[in-house]
């Protein structure tokens, strides 16, 4: 989910201050109402688009000397803008598994691919980008924001370029498998049985994050979380899908009012969540969580493990995709990128890029928990 309000970039804290003054979006906002007049049109064709990239060089900008961050070490980072209208938005993400081409969707329901292009290990660009309308079953882009809030995606199969992607939908909640051809979104061939329960789920807090486990004794389970779905219990809302059966719930514990935003899944099993949180007196925070393969089951409660947590005195934004790929050393690499919101007087579509550290290598060359 888009918090219209508009966060302020941490760029400029005067941002509060234009926030409040600065037009029906911000003044509405905190009073629940959403400014999505101001949404852009998904794009009737697939289209090349142009994409200019500033470099973060510091993700802690009081130290900018620092680049471990607990069990992650920067990489390095870019600030995307984009002369089309219809560049932002971005809910989801994924990387192909040499991180050099990545896939996103808008929650205005388009699409977009890129290639990476990198400096050593340092991101510094997106090439050959292309921006596309997501379909309906009846091959038209889809119409209206209740069809087309798009908030996650993951690989079920195949490749970016020649697979299958699973698309979850918020409003009309839906997880829509989606055929990928020549790097191309085609209509979508059938949804997954969502369980009855995710009836119940708010309409604009619906499925924000998408993962297919990689290890594990639930290997290529597909996971799901709803962004905010608690239900007073103390815990948000997940589900498995485990071969052909019926969808099963499991529970992360709600730690501080976050929301989540987005889910990736690690070769072994593990599973790294993406939250968010945001509020007019404190601004935005982000944090990962860790949950291990071991603790993933149908009915289990889990807390895991944070990774990282930080504030906007970091080089973050409203932080919404998570994907995950190999580096050329054969370490575990994070993307993280920013949904602006359509509103770039406020914030900032934000790419970063993170080692995760503290792996073994197998003898087979794969990683291996320490």
């Amino acid at each position: 989910m888009a918090d219209r309000s508009g966060f302020f970039s941490p760029v400029d804290r005067r941002g509060v201050l234009k926030g409040l003054a600065g037009g029906v979006a911000a003044t509405l906002a905190p009073l629940g109402v959403r400014a999505e007049d101001k949404d852009p049109p998904p794009p009737s064709r697939i289209e090349a688009i142009e994409i200019a990239a500033r470099p973060i060089a510091h993700f802690e900008r009081a130290r900018p000397d620092a680049v471990r961050f607990g069990r992650l070490e920067f990489r390095g980072g870019l600030v995307l803008t984009s002369s089309s209208s219809g560049f932002g938005g971005w809910s989801g993400l994924v990387m192909a598994p040499d991180g050099k081409r990545l896939l996103g969707v808008t929650d205005v329901g388009s699409w977009i691919t890129a290639e990476v292009a990198y400096d050593g290990s340092r991101p510094v660009r997106l090439e050959r980008a292309r921006l596309g309308p997501l379909l309906g079953t009846g091959g038209r882009p889809l119409d209206g924001k209740t069809e087309a809030d798009a908030e996650s995606v993951t690989l079920l199969d195949g490749t970016l370029e020649n697979g299958t992607a699973l698309i979850g939908f918020e409003r009309h909640h839906r997880i829509a498998r989606y055929p990928i051809r020549a790097g191309t979104l085609g209509a979508p061939a059938g949804t997954l049985k969502l369980p009855a329960e995710a009836r119940r789920m708010p309409t604009n807090q619906g499925i924000e994050a998408l993962a297919v486990l990689k290890g594990g004794r639930y290997q290529g389970a597909v996971v799901a979380f709803a962004e905010r779905f608690t239900r007073g219990s103390g815990y948000h809302t997940g589900w498995l899908w485990i071969g052909g059966a019926e969808p099963q719930r499991f529970q992360v514990e709600d730690l501080g009012g976050f929301n989540i935003t987005d889910a990736a899944a690690l070769p072994d099993g593990d599973l790294l969540v993406l939250e968010r949180y945001f509020r007019w007196t404190e601004g935005v925070s982000m944090r990962l969580r860790h949950l291990a393969a071991g603790q993933i089951a149908p009915g289990a409660r889990i807390t895991g493990t944070t990774l990282l947590q930080c504030d906007s005195s970091f080089e973050i934004d409203n932080m919404e995709g998570l994907g995950i790929h190999r580096g050329t050393g054969g370490e575990t690499v994070l993307t993280l990128v920013s949904d602006d919101n359509f509103n770039s007087l406020l914030q900032r579509t934000v790419l970063l890029q993170f080692t995760l550290l503290g792996e073994r290598r197998r003898a087979d060359g794969g990683p291996e928990r320490t």
